[in-house]
């Protein structure tokens, strides 16, 4: 069948779908199915049988709202690619801006001690390794079948010779997790699930990303207020801490952060889109 076609075909049947990228998707996977870079697909004429078929297949499961990462196995962030599946919470293209803001707070500092408090995929935690080589970072991931992927995705940078990551088992909020680094830690990162109970989400996300990445109590803060906690005792003076959030909580996290008493240079900041994204703030 005609490559284009069948691209065309498959958008129109995502986008009747609800999905919101179609096209990208249809592209995305048929890429995956021939193994190319989407922008060969440009230069393609016709698939045999058996490549069309696995397209289909997939293109039907997309259109079921499986996210296609599951489907491709991949998740692009920053300038890593990571492996992703059912389990783990599939890293968005926002969380890229919080990064940005880590890795610039850690410029002039050699060897900087970094803790990212509910890691997932590893998202954060091994892109600050791979643009700071020195950075010594502790990925902390509470989720049985998330770490799995966590520590997965660590061994895959260390093997490519990232500096290597230590991937922990831990809640954010346990006043004894990593009393062995009190007071010393240049910078806390987080995205730790904030999404308020009871509020409607994608179907991609509902379904499919864990629970425990996602529910963060009535106000969606209940996770973080513990986190402000654990994080103030980890940092050294002038620590960072950057957490992110959904875009309505772009007044109250950092209303929980100033809370605490013990940040200074509390401040918010939008993502790409302009919405409210991550609060960041200093310990006194």
């Amino acid at each position: 069948m005609n490559v284009r076609s069948l691209i065309a075909e498959g958008a129109r049947r995502l986008a009747e779908a609800g999905v919101e990228s179609p096209r990208v998707d249809a592209e995305l996977l048929l890429a995956h199915v021939l193994d190319v870079p989407r922008t060969r697909l440009l230069i393609l004429d016709e698939l045999d049988d058996g490549a069309s078929a696995r397209f289909g297949a997939l293109l039907a499961q997309r259109a079921d709202r499986v996210p296609l990462q599951h489907l491709t196995g991949r998740a692009p962030f920053r300038y890593l690619e990571l492996v992703v599946g059912p389990g783990v919470f599939v890293p968005r293209p926002e969380t890229e801006q919080l990064v940005t803001w880590a890795v610039a707070q850690l410029a002039g500092i050699a060897e900087p001690v970094v803790v990212d408090l509910g890691s997932g995929s590893g998202a954060i935690a091994l892109s600050i390794a791979h643009e700071h080589p020195g950075a010594q970072v502790t990925a902390v991931e509470r989720d049985p079948g998330a770490i799995e992927w966590t520590r997965h995705n660590a061994r895959a940078r260390a093997a490519a010779g990232d500096t290597p990551v230590q991937v922990i088992s831990g809640d954010m909020t346990d006043p004894a997790l990593l009393r062995e680094l009190d007071g010393s830690v240049d910078l806390v990162v987080s995205n730790p699930p904030y999404v308020p109970d009871g509020a409607r989400v994608p179907r991609e996300v509902a379904d499919h990303d864990p629970p425990l990445a996602l529910w963060g109590g009535p106000d969606g803060l209940d996770v973080v207020r513990g986190l402000v906690v654990t994080a103030a005792r980890l940092l050294r003076p002038g620590g960072g801490l950057g957490i992110e959030h959904a875009d309505q909580q772009g007044a109250s996290l950092p209303s929980v952060v100033r809370a605490h008493g013990g940040y200074a240079r509390i401040e918010d900041h939008p993502d790409l889109a302009g919405r409210a994204r991550f609060t960041t703030a200093h310990r006194t």
